[in-house]
């Protein structure tokens, strides 16, 4: 199982964590929400779970609850400027619809 994040997502993590020296790193996740079911989370971690797993790369450590881990699993999370917005990108290969805002997702089998 894996997570995987571009240049750009692995940056822009690494900015927040610069402002919070606290935090233990990011947190990825879901929630239930939007039209299609389900939406993507990312905030700041400040501790491990007994429930999380802990995927690093190059010194970011992004944790994951495990009963997330099957939704969210092979999913690369970029980040991305269009003007003067600029957002968080998943592509989810689990990820069977999308919600024509694309703010959430659905899975064929839900774990």
């Amino acid at each position: 199982m894996s997570i995987q994040l571009t240049d750009a997502a692995r940056q822009r993590m690494h900015d927040f964590l610069a402002k919070q020296p606290d935090a233990y790193g990011v947190r990825f996740g879901i929630r239930r929400t939007g039209c299609s079911g389900f939406g993507y989370t990312v905030d700041l971690a400040a501790a491990v779970a007994e429930n999380d797993t802990v995927f690093e790369q190059d010194g970011l450590r992004l944790v994951v609850d495990r009963k997330a881990l099957p939704f969210v699993d092979g999913t690369e999370i970029d980040f991305q400027r269009q003007g003067l917005n600029a957002s968080f990108v998943f592509r989810n290969p689990n990820a069977t619809g999308e919600c024509g805002c694309g703010e959430s997702f659905t899975v064929e089998t839900q774990a």
